[in-house]
């Protein structure tokens, strides 16, 4: 029985294969992800890296940066002590960042092309990441 289930498994898995290849290729996409920390010390180290992100770029409560054509970004900050950052690089990104409450921390990093990525923040002390691939 174990035998028989092994032969199956790998013909699927075969057939599955074999499709992928002869399928034509995708014209375009994307990926994202969103980080949020699972504890303090994460937490920490995800606040931090999003400082060192603004002095790098010279940022001292919000930003937003773009490197390409055709995208479009905004920022709202409702509270105080907010950090936030929309970071896009290629072209035909749409990315928002909207906090509401104090002492949050997130960025939205979009790379590639043609990527949507939208974050609310809603709370105090709040830390997270977005990041979105296109091609």
């Amino acid at each position: 029985m174990t035998r028989t289930k092994t032969l199956i498994a790998a013909a699927l898995a075969t057939a599955i294969g074999s499709a992928a290849f002869a399928a034509p290729a995708s014209a375009g996409g994307s990926i994202s992800f969103n980080i949020a920390p699972k504890n303090a010390k994460e937490e920490q180290a995800m606040k931090t890296g999003l400082a060192i992100y603004g002095i790098v770029n010279a940022v001292k409560g919000g930003s937003i940066k773009q490197l390409g054509n055709n995208n479009a970004a905004g920022l709202a900050q409702f509270g105080s002590g907010n950090f936030g950052v929309v970071h896009q690089e290629g072209s035909g990104h749409n990315g928002t960042l909207t906090q509401n409450g104090n002492g949050n921390s997130y960025g939205v990093f979009q790379f590639g092309k043609n990527t949507n990525a939208h974050a609310v923040q809603n709370g105090n002390g709040g830390t997270g990441a977005t990041f979105a691939f296109g091609w």
